[in-house]
């Protein structure tokens, strides 16, 4: 008779279960930046595989930066996220990450409008990309994002609802009403 090494069942469980137990966080992340929770958890998917831990360094000599965690927080935000008293450690832990990944999304929508283009300029910021290679960069990433949505297995349309601006700690969180998001994406 075998037996699992009890760290690699650890590690096992723990993955399996990260999703639920982060259940929460998603949710919480939803109602104070007004981003759909499901929208999130696609992110999530999309940028790490639900990797707590990812890193991904694949850009660093380009960029000058890396990304951190379930939602891959680009480094180049640490010195913002710095003055909230938040440090590149801390974007290990899975509730921290998807609220900062929620903040910045909600940023985008704030900045740009609630639209695909949105979501792909969560992932393309176009530093460096122009023109059609940064529109092109952004679809194909809205469209990974939008191929894993829960809702696309169950064929139903999915709210993205966001606010006017990022909530602060100091606002009182309402979620707002839903709406559906649509917009072109192209494979």
């Amino acid at each position: 008779m075998t037996h699992a090494h009890p760290l690699l069942l650890s590690l096992a469980c723990a993955g399996l279960l990260l999703p639920a137990l982060a259940h929460a966080c998603w949710e919480d992340a939803a109602t104070r930046y007004g981003v759909s929770p499901q929208l999130l958890y696609a992110v999530a998917r999309a940028e790490s595989d639900l990797n707590a831990s990812a890193v991904n360094l694949t850009h660093r000599d380009r960029t000058k930066s890396y990304d951190i965690g379930l939602m891959q927080i680009n480094s180049s935000h640490l010195p913002t996220l710095a003055r909230f008293g938040i440090t590149e450690r801390d974007l290990y832990e899975p509730c921290t990450n998807i609220m900062v990944g929620a903040w910045l999304l909600a940023g985008q929508f704030s900045r740009q409008g609630v639209s695909w283009d949105s979501v792909g300029a969560y992932n393309a910021a176009c530093t460096q990309l122009k023109g059609t290679a940064c529109q092109r960069a952004r679809s194909t990433y809205a469209w990974r994002v939008f191929r894993r949505l829960p809702s696309q297995a169950k064929g139903t349309h999915i709210p993205a609802a966001a606010t006017a601006r990022p909530r602060t700690e100091s606002d009182t969180p309402a979620r707002p009403a839903p709406f559906i998001l649509n917009a072109r994406v192209t494979p």
